[in-house]
């Protein structure tokens, strides 16, 4: 099973540089492919940013679904995806 995890970020944004490095961290610990993962420049993807609900950043979307929409712990992060990766909810 794998999941796809989006980091909605902005240019000049210093906590989002921080949730790709801790997002990057948690991903390697994982299988290869288990979790994929990719930043969205809301600048550039505004209508789909909003379409989520996406008010700030860093935000973090789950297969989709937005999860989190300032910079969570470490731990809950990585809880999050753990549950998701399981199947269940995050």
């Amino acid at each position: 099973m794998s999941i796809r995890v989006e980091v909605f970020s902005a240019p000049g944004c210093g906590k989002c540089g921080r949730a790709k490095q801790v997002l990057r961290r948690i991903a390697e610990e994982w299988e290869a492919g288990a979790i994929q993962w990719r930043e969205v420049d809301i600048l550039e993807e505004l209508d789909y940013a909003v379409a989520l609900g996406v008010l700030s950043t860093p935000a973090i979307a789950v297969d989709g679904v937005l999860l989190f929409t300032s910079l969570p712990s470490e731990k809950k992060l990585r809880q999050a995806l753990q549950q998701a990766l399981a199947g269940g909810e995050a």
